[in-house]
């Protein structure tokens, strides 16, 4: 439905919110596991690290404004 519009800004700012939520609740839950268990920590850390980036990169979407670019 939105496949056109610019991700953030006051229209798309509920999918930018959805997805910071997303990634910021997986990398909590992500740096608590590895203090819990001691299996498969070469699965969990690089998970997590990519939640962390992905946390990052929502977290300046949400804060910044799009600007669009002229063809």
């Amino acid at each position: 439905m939105a496949k056109e519009t610019l991700i953030g800004g006051i229209y798309n700012k509920p999918i930018a919110i959805g997805n910071l939520m997303h990634f910021g609740v997986g990398t909590i839950v992500l740096v608590k596991i590895p203090s819990n268990i001691q299996t498969h920590p070469e699965i969990i850390i690089p998970l997590t690290a990519v939640y962390v980036i992905f946390v990052i990169l929502f977290a300046y979407v949400f804060r910044t404004y799009p600007s669009k670019t002229v063809k």
